[in-house]
């Protein structure tokens, strides 16, 4: 039985997060609304003393099918939708008996939190957080913003209430308002499906980056790209002061601090957008360095400049590693980024004390060595949480780019090489300790900007040459930041050398070996090259750009 029609306006509350409810409906209650409430927020409300009035009363027809349909009536949807501007629309109201519904809060099933439990919810469990009656009523209220208010997050309730307030009635609202309150609500829907969209993309056809193989991920990319994130903050500026920068954070990250966008941030000014440009960078190479590939040298240190590598190194301590980084290019490393694949010790600290460091990150630090560090007042620190305070290895991921006119997206993930298959192709072959610097070199390699060069002794680099847009060009950079350490190097390349003169470069130098991909049609001439020099080459058939 329908509920008699009063002359009071009316709020209609159906939320899932009840952060809050109780004392924005009692608010709402005081400033002479009627409540109309569904299920569990109906129950949550009279449990805290207050008057409400069942969904199923306005609707006269029960909640069916375990609520799946409750709010989906036009004694919900009329109110919502009536353009009470137009005669026709208000006099119709008023012949069917319906009451206005000035004001929704509504927000939805928490999708995304279901879609990441562990274990994982099966398909039909799943299927029961797609929120139905929700969004619909989210986005009616929304497309007559004129007329209702939607609340579509807890965090609007008091400022609802205080133009509520400041008006003498709901109608008197100020458009402006309405239209941030409506579009909010069409970026909580829209987020929402998004969700929904990319979970079952990768349940029920698979993401490109679940696949090995080219073959295997062609046909696995959306037909629709759907970019879901949340802001997090406006940054200070963009890369130069008149760009305007904000910071996103992916839904299924927020509470988390095992991510970049998510780190715990302490000391100094608040992070930059050239600062999280630097320090992606930076602990995209430390997590591909952070493996049990290298088991007697297990400490990482990365320390980027500019979106590039200026030193990388690993070391059987952690002072070790960020000595042997910082070596390779100390003038770069002035106002650097600098990331670490353990917890940072009181001796690293130390160590770092006369440099001018932009950011540092790791998966944690001992009391004195973050007092330490944070002596310099500018200095910032992050904390990437990490299971068992190890960086966890880097994992193949889908990276979207923008450009004019839409996206590019590719997967990406560390350098997969057989080097079973990779094949000497000089007369001189390599040591076994010339090898083991390859398989570091190129993991360097991969992340510096093409075109690039690195040269390295062991497990440290010694000279970078990136970002060049001619080959021996970078091989000259290279040499000229290793200086003498570049004798007896191993230096990796992350494409093949299209003429024999970067070759000639590096072993003027003093390469003594070099690891590249192989493929281009002067192969023979650069071959020979080596030859007549002394020189031993690996070509690995994995080429390695990164722009």
């Amino acid at each position: 039985m329908s509920a008699p029609v009063s002359n009071r306006p009316r709020a209609l509350l159906s939320v899932y997060n009840k952060t809050n409810i109780v004392e924005f409906a009692t608010e709402l209650s005081n400033l002479g609304y009627e409540l109309v409430s569904t299920g569990g927020t109906a129950r949550k409300l009279r449990e805290a003393g207050l008057e409400v009035i069942g969904v199923s009363d306005v609707t006269g027809h029960p909640e069916i099918f375990d609520g799946r349909v409750k709010s989906l009536h036009p004694a919900i949807h009329g109110p919502l939708l009536a353009r009470l501007e137009m005669e026709k629309d208000a006099k119709m109201l008023g012949e069917l008996g319906y009451p206005m519904i000035e004001i929704v809060a509504c927000n939805l099933y928490p999708f995304a939190e279901a879609s990441n439990q562990q274990p994982p919810l099966n398909d039909a469990d799943l299927l029961e957080m797609v929120d139905i009656g929700g969004p619909t009523m989210v986005r009616a209220s929304a497309k007559n913003h004129r007329n209702v208010l939607i609340a579509s997050n807890p965090n609007q309730y008091q400022s609802i209430i205080e133009h509520l307030k400041q008006a003498s009635s709901a109608s008197k609202v100020p458009m402006d308002f309405r239209r941030q309150l409506a579009l909010a609500a069409y970026e909580h829907t829209a987020a929402y499906d998004s969700n929904i969209v990319n979970e079952f993309h990768k349940r029920w056809i698979g993401s490109p980056e679940q696949f090995k193989g080219l073959e295997n991920q062609k046909d696995k990319f959306h037909n629709t790209l759907s970019v879901n994130a949340e802001l997090a903050s406006v940054l200070r500026y963009g890369e130069n002061g008149h760009q305007g920068a904000a910071l996103y954070v992916n839904p299924d990250q927020v509470g988390h601090h095992s991510t970049l966008v998510t780190a715990k941030v302490e000391g100094g000014k608040a992070m930059s957008y050239n600062n999280y440009a630097d320090a992606d960078a930076c602990l995209r190479l430390c997590r591909s360095l952070s493996t049990d590939e290298w088991p007697n040298t297990p400490h990482a240190c990365v320390i980027v400049k500019h979106a590039n590598p200026c030193g990388a190194a690993l070391g059987s301590n952690q002072a070790q590693a960020y000595k042997d980084a910082l070596a390779s290019d100390p003038e770069s490393a002035f106002g650097s980024i600098i990331c670490f694949n353990e917890v940072v010790t009181l001796e690293t600290a130390e160590a770092m004390t006369p440099l001018f460091i932009e950011v540092v990150m790791a998966p944690g630090y001992t009391k004195e060595a973050k007092s330490k560090l944070m002596e310099k007042t500018n200095r910032r620190i992050l904390t990437i949480d990490s299971p068992n305070q190890r960086l966890a290895p880097l994992e193949r991921n889908l990276i979207q780019k923008p450009v004019e006119g839409g996206w590019i997206v590719q997967t990406e993930e560390p350098p997969i090489i057989d080097w079973s298959k990779a094949k000497v192709v000089t007369k001189s072959e390599p040591s076994q300790e010339e090898l083991d610097a390859m398989k570091f070199a190129v993991r360097v390699c991969e992340q510096v900007k093409s075109n690039a060069i690195v040269m390295v002794q062991g497990v440290a680099t010694v000279g970078i040459g990136p970002g060049q847009t001619s080959r021996v060009e970078a091989v000259r950079i290279a040499s000229r930041r290793a200086g003498e350490r570049a004798e007896g190097c191993v230096l990796a390349s992350d494409a093949f050398f299209p003429f024999a003169d970067g070759l000639e470069q590096a072993a003027q130098a003093g390469a003594s070996a070099i690891v590249q991909p192989g493929g281009s049609i002067r192969d023979d001439e650069v071959i020979q090259a080596a030859d007549n020099l002394g020189i031993s080459m690996l070509f690995t058939g994995h080429r390695l750009f990164r722009h």
